[in-house]
């Protein structure tokens, strides 16, 4: 692994011993060993492990302790509870660890739970008795039976038992009157007869014997309160804090059935009464297994009562009336972790894996988990401290309602082994200091790395042999200057060196970040740059090679070569190799050899190696061409058969020339001689017949008006013969003659006149 890029937080701490190094960050090692670092130098002991042994420390000397966990009690789960070893039923693994935690280190342990099968339940029943619950005390009468059959069901070792309560028999609570106190319901004609006013009472301890039970509620009779919340809450305390009275077993479930059908009262209820005394958490059960203090304290708080029921690991379940009485599965439904007594500068996180196996972060508990079944949780534990040297801590995991536990005791690891072989007036530091973990603490009046010289000989005049010149900084204000000489700081970004601590190996100029674009080492503040590259950050290399585009020439011709890439001079020339140029001249002419090449196979460039090399445009072959793309470079070449190629040349966004070209060249087909011929012959004939129609045309025309005029003229003769009066039609001789007459006129004029 190389040194860590960037910010190193283990030397920017300036620690000055072991145990500060150690705080820094859980990353962070100190290095022990008596020779480690360079000469004249301020060598920084605190830094990354790996780092350590790169600059010379041997990994025997190197302080790095972990955080970690050991098992100091692992028995098994158990599967059964009930028989001869009840007492070591084990229902949680493992049941004793120990960490070692350093600070900031986290380490993990995984704890499972299994509730067993036939587990004994200790059930006490704790009922309330004041007036309103008459009616349900009939129902509760042969409640023991019903119960143990149902319990039965689930265990073999079942035990019950029984209590009663009402309230606090001092005014305004209950009726206070002496004509109430034997009787509290005297006057009340609806119930006339009831036992006086009690706090609790401690009825039957947890038995076996179920006909005890019902016996001792058979006697039972309601009494009487004042106000309508009950004391129930004085009697749910007693019952978990008396566990010697009441008979919890320690190896059993404890179930404590509360049934009431009222709110209790709370804490500071009491001094309406004149209680100001709190509640001490205390079991108050006389010789006659009454609560004594029902008259003297308030009522407990709600903390109180949690803080009690969970330190007996009592479950309370708050019964109502025609409730069923399958509480054992339900109860045992769920398992949920508990930390007791938990440091505070302990950080706890949670992962429970349940049935299904999955993992759920930040979760602590299990529902629905049936007997026999076993579920996880991974715990991760964080010290945020340390406290004081020999300090040891410890808490407690339980599920809830289980006696079981597991007991967790910490181990701080804060101090570093190499401080118990410190040693004061050490040879080492030339019996002027203390000598720890590789290093001299100098006694007052002595300076240096081992304590050589007396602090009254460095003095202003000693201080300018650490000076580069008058009026500069000491050691360059980057070290220290010890028995007249420089001892240069270390630096997280490199060395710092001189004799004046005037030089370094990370000062010199970068590109893109990187220090002499890493083509050179960095000497004093100045690049010293590989061979093949110049400049002062290293960054221009000398080598041409990668500007020598396809055809072998540099830049394609059309710019130069500087630090190994292209700059293009020819205008809308561009490209890694300023190859691709849609506007230049040659542009054309050089995309030409391609297409015939590639789509022809004819051409200089003909050959398939050369081809491929050369031509790695995408080509396009189209039916007809586009040309109205104001974007594509239109292209056009005469073919050796005298045809027409037509290609466009156009460059997309991603960088890519696309070439679009015809499927094949446009050429022009020679006309057949005979075709000719009769083209010309059948034009000369056509163009004739349509002179001859024309020339008809024009005598028709011509005719139809000079035989219009004969007969206009003809028409005005006869008028004229008409209507002479000199004229005298002749009488022919003959009969023959005047017919022949009247049929020639009939013939011309078309009708007798």
């Amino acid at each position: 692994m190389d040194f860590f890029v960037g910010l190193n937080v283990c030397m920017s701490g300036s620690a000055t011993s072991c145990e500060e190094c150690l705080l820094i960050h859980p990353s962070c090692a100190w290095c022990a060993q008596e020779d480690f670092g360079q000469a004249r130098t301020l060598n920084s002991r605190c830094d990354f492990s790996q780092n350590l042994q790169k600059r010379g420390c041997d990994a025997p000397f190197i302080e790095n302790p972990r955080s970690g966990s050991s098992l100091l009690r692992s028995k098994p789960l158990s599967s059964k509870g009930s028989g001869v070893t009840q007492y070591d039923v084990i229902q949680i693994y493992p049941q004793k660890i120990s960490l070692s935690l350093r600070p900031g280190d986290q380490t993990s342990f995984e704890v499972q739970v299994r509730p067993v099968e036939d587990y004994p339940v200790d059930l006490y029943y704790l009922m309330d008795l004041s007036l309103s619950m008459k009616d349900d005390l009939d129902t509760i009468r042969n409640l023991g039976t019903k119960l143990a059959e149902e319990m039965r069901k689930l265990t073999s070792n079942f035990r019950l038992g029984f209590g009663s309560f009402v309230d606090k028999n001092i005014s305004p609570f209950s009726y206070t009157a002496p004509k109430y106190q034997d009787n509290p319901c005297n006057g009340y004609k609806l119930f006339p007869n009831c036992v006086p006013t009690f706090g609790f009472r401690h009825l039957l301890s947890l038995t076996d014997k179920v006909d005890r039970f019902n016996e001792e509620v058979q006697k039972q009779m309601v009494s009487r309160n004042r106000d309508a919340p009950e004391g129930g809450f004085d009697a749910i305390l007693q019952a978990a804090v008396c566990k010697e009275k009441i008979g919890w077993r320690k190896e059993a479930y404890h179930l404590l059935v509360f049934a009431t059908d009222d709110v209790p009262h709370l804490a500071l209820d009491g001094k309406l009464g004149g209680l100001v005394h709190p509640h001490d958490g205390q079991c108050h059960l006389n010789d006659k297994n009454e609560y004594s203090a029902a008259n003297k304290m308030d009522y407990p708080s709600l903390a109180l009562l949690g803080e009690k029921l969970a330190e007996n690991n009592i479950f309370l379940i708050f019964a109502v009336t025609k409730r069923h009485y399958v509480l054992y599965k339900n109860i045992r439904s769920k398992v949920e972790l508990s930390i007791w007594d938990h440091p505070e500068d302990l950080s706890l996180a949670f992962t429970a894996t349940c049935q299904d196996g999955q993992p759920l972060t930040g979760l602590r508990k299990c529902a629905d988990v049936k007997i026999g079944d076993t579920v996880s949780f991974n715990i991760t534990v964080d010290a945020r401290g340390c406290p004081p040297k020999g300090t040891r801590k410890s808490f407690t995991i339980r599920p809830v309602g289980f006696k079981d536990r597991l007991e967790v005791s910490v181990d701080y690891r804060c101090d570093c082994s190499c401080t118990y072989y410190t040693k004061t007036n050490s040879s080492r530091c030339n019996s002027a200091g203390t000598y720890s973990c590789g290093m001299c603490r100098c006694e007052p009046g002595y300076l240096g790395a081992r304590c050589e010289c007396e602090e009254g000989e460095v003095d202003h005049q000693h201080l300018s042999a650490c000076r580069e010149a008058e009026g500069k900084q000491v050691c360059s204000g980057r070290g220290e200057c010890s028995c007249n000489q420089c001892l240069c700081y270390e630096s997280e970004f490199g060395k710092i060196y001189g004799t004046f601590c005037e030089c370094d190996d990370f000062s010199c100029a970068r590109h893109k970040g990187i220090l002499c674009s890493g083509h050179g080492e960095c000497h004093c503040g100045e690049c010293k740059c590989h061979a093949g590259y110049i400049g002062d950050n290293c960054n221009c290399s000398t080598e041409t090679a990668s500007c020598v585009s396809d055809d072998g020439k540099i830049c394609s011709g059309r710019g130069s070569c500087v630090c190994g890439r292209c700059q293009c001079t020819e205008p809308g020339a561009f490209g890694d190799t300023c190859e691709k140029c849609p506007t230049c001249p040659d542009a054309c002419g050089t995309k030409r050899e391609c297409i015939e090449c590639r789509l022809f196979n004819t051409g200089r460039l003909a050959d398939n190696q050369t081809c491929q090399r050369m031509c790695k445009d995408e080509i396009i072959t189209v039916e007809t061409l586009k040309t109205d793309d104001s974007n594509t470079v239109q292209c056009v070449y005469k073919t050796e058969n005298d045809c027409v190629m037509k290609f466009t040349y156009s460059e997309h966004a991603n960088g890519q020339s696309v070439l679009t070209a015809l499927k094949e060249p446009e050429c022009a087909v020679a006309p057949n001689a005979m075709t000719v011929l009769l083209a010309v012959v059948g034009s000369i004939l056509l163009m004739g017949i349509v002179l001859l129609a024309l020339w008809k045309l024009v005598i028709t025309i011509h005719d139809r008006r000079e035989f219009a005029r004969f007969q206009s003229a003809r028409s005005r003769a006869r008028y004229e013969m008409a209507s002479n009066p000199v004229y005298k039609q002749s009488i022919p001789s003959h009969p023959m003659e005047t017919v022949f007459h009247m049929h020639s006129i009939k013939s011309c004029n078309g009708g007798v006149h």
